[in-house]
């Protein structure tokens, strides 16, 4: 079940007057948190390769039945990757740009996922966090705007919610926004152009490779299942970062930084073994304070911001009631009530459902 903070913002709240800057958050922390160390940045990459690696050798050995476990495992440790990638788009991984750049080049593309693409879009989503119609990560739809939708966009979004496919969002995304350079400012293009040359030619050299080596079901079995696991905890993590019944969008006039970054984003205990792999990424609430922080420096961050930001921080634990509740509930956003659920909203309508 989802922890809600002591201090709930709720959407009517006129959180444009509250008293809060981002700066003097971040003041709070610290030094420590914003350190960089060479060496729990490498380690941590050597290790989470040792485990991809791991995981495909389980896969060459293991029975049938217990190829769903390996895929798991594959998948997660896959998502470590996308973490280590992470830090290098904010810079935090290594002091040199190009190594930033070029260990997420190298972190992404077994994923064919295009590097500058991403890291663009995604630094775009930490300036607009929780701002509706500008944030790019997850943010909720409005009834205006769906009902300004056609028939089959209506249809396929109600199946969406209804189904509970929240997990093929980051597919979805990913396949939408990352390829299309045009979509990117013009100084931004080349690089972009870049990043989408390296995937594409990652696929193009790999994938026939497994197929001419190991058949359709090799591609499968190898890349494409671990690949839909990645995907299954990126749409997974994003959801729940920013996702919770009481969690506020609002528009740019009455938007505040300090408040969408510390209480507009949801911190989320996950088995250990997932935050082993995946870098302790869902200690995600220091994160959108600073995105200067580390993976490895998240936890001591977080200890700091429940020290002397308690009552603001919002507060989880994965289960899959926690899924049930967002996915049951958070269909449409109305900036005044909150989320609706397509069967409230439908009533609302006079809609028999």
């Amino acid at each position: 079940m989802t922890t809600s903070t002591i201090n709930i913002l709720k959407p009517s709240d006129s959180i444009n007057q509250a008293d809060f800057k981002l700066k003097d958050i971040i003041k709070s922390l610290p030094r420590e948190c914003f350190l960089q160390n060479r060496r729990k940045a490498w380690t941590r990459l050597v290790i989470n390769v040792l485990m991809v690696g791991l995981g495909y050798f389980c896969l060459t050995i293991a029975p049938w039945f217990l190829l769903p476990p390996v895929w798991i495992f594959i998948g997660t440790a896959l998502t470590g990757f996308f973490v280590i990638a992470h830090d290098c788009g904010h810079r935090s991984f290594a002091k040199r740009r190009w190594v930033n750049d070029l260990v997420g080049h190298l972190m992404m593309m077994p994923l064919v996922y295009p590097f500058h693409s991403w890291r663009i879009k995604h630094n775009y989503h930490h300036a607009h966090t929780n701002k509706l119609e500008e944030d790019n990560a997850w943010h909720p739809i409005r009834p205006h705007v769906y009902e300004g939708w056609g028939k089959l966009l209506q249809w396929g979004f109600e199946g969406f919610m209804r189904n509970r496919l929240w997990w093929i969002g980051s597919i979805l995304h990913w396949a939408n926004l990352h390829f299309n350079w045009t979509k990117f400012r013009a100084k931004d293009q080349s690089k972009i152009k870049l990043s989408i040359a390296v995937v594409v030619l990652f696929a193009a050299i790999a994938f026939p490779l497994i197929i001419v080596n190991l058949g359709i079901w090799g591609f499968i079995k190898f890349w494409f299942i671990p690949w839909l696991v990645f995907h299954f905890w990126m749409s997974t993590f994003t959801l729940v970062h920013h996702t919770a019944p009481y969690i506020p969008f609002v528009e740019a006039a009455n938007w505040n930084a300090a408040i969408a970054q510390l209480s507009g984003t949801v911190h989320c205990d996950y088995p250990r073994w997932i935050e082993f792999l995946c870098h302790d990424i869902n200690v995600h609430v220091p994160h959108h304070i600073s995105t200067a922080i580390p993976s490895y420096n998240l936890r001591l961050a977080h200890r700091s911001l429940e020290e002397n930001w308690g009552n603001y921080l919002s507060k989880s634990r994965f289960s899959v009631s926690l899924i049930k509740q967002i996915t049951d509930q958070c269909h449409l956003y109305d900036p005044e009530s909150g989320y609706l659920s397509m069967q409230d909203y439908q009533k609302a309508k006079g809609v028999r459902v």
